[in-house]
């Protein structure tokens, strides 16, 4: 089931009918009350959020669905007419998964919501990662380069998985802080700086896979 929260009614049927007509169960909200209500009955598969909304906007609902213990691990894709860097690094900050622009293709649209539930099925499935000579077993809780083991610690093993299972994808040190450690945590987001370089210590060759994107995380690329 995708819920989608738009106010505007033509645009919200029009996504709405799309994702049926390809083959998804999609209903749609034009705020936030009506979308806190389906939540409460049937837990989504995935969230399409608009930030311009009446009463609440995207944002804070967003920052809302982070902190429940029930939707936080939904895919949570932003739908906006904004289109502006700072717009996009907010999102990524309070936990958005992916963003994207109106006026949008529905091809496009459906593409995105494709990739990220393949990317949400493959984190529950996949025990086994790899990127060019690193290896992750999650199941052994392994870590090997080149063959060899690398002995990390537990903060340093979830971080890499985390950054493993979504190549490409750039995380916000808030996101790592979030989903690593708990939010009352009060080393703040240097302590992820901190970690991520530690890891790149121990792996040797594969270091390099770990990228600083400048002024918003880090992210995982061959």
């Amino acid at each position: 089931m995708i819920y989608y929260v738009e106010d505007d009614a033509g645009i919200r049927e029009l996504v709405v009918y799309t994702l049926k007509q390809t083959g998804f169960e999609a209903c749609g909200f034009a705020e936030s009350e009506e979308f806190y209500s389906a939540c409460a009955t049937q837990k989504p598969d995935l969230i399409l959020l608009d930030i311009m909304l009446p009463r609440e906007d995207g944002l804070s609902i967003l920052k809302r669905i982070r902190q429940d213990a029930a939707l936080k691990s939904v895919p949570t894709i932003m739908v906006t007419a904004k289109g502006s860097e700072y717009d996009k690094v907010l999102g990524l900050n309070l936990g958005a998964d992916d963003y994207i622009v109106k006026p949008f293709g529905m091809l496009e649209l459906v593409a995105r919501i494709k990739a990220r539930l393949r990317s949400a099925d493959g984190e529950k499935s996949a025990a086994v990662l790899s990127c060019g000579a690193l290896r992750l077993d999650s199941r052994r809780h392994e870590v090997t380069v080149e063959g060899q083991p690398a002995t990390l610690t537990l903060k340093e093993f979830t971080l890499l998985e985390m950054l493993m299972r979504h190549p490409g994808m750039v995380f916000t040190r808030e996101q790592l802080l979030e989903r690593n450690w708990e939010y009352s945590y009060e080393g703040g987001t240097r302590t992820v700086d901190v970690h991520i370089q530690t890891l790149r210590g121990k792996l040797g060759s594969c270091a390099s896979l770990i990228h600083t994107v400048r002024g918003v995380g880090y992210k995982l690329e061959g």
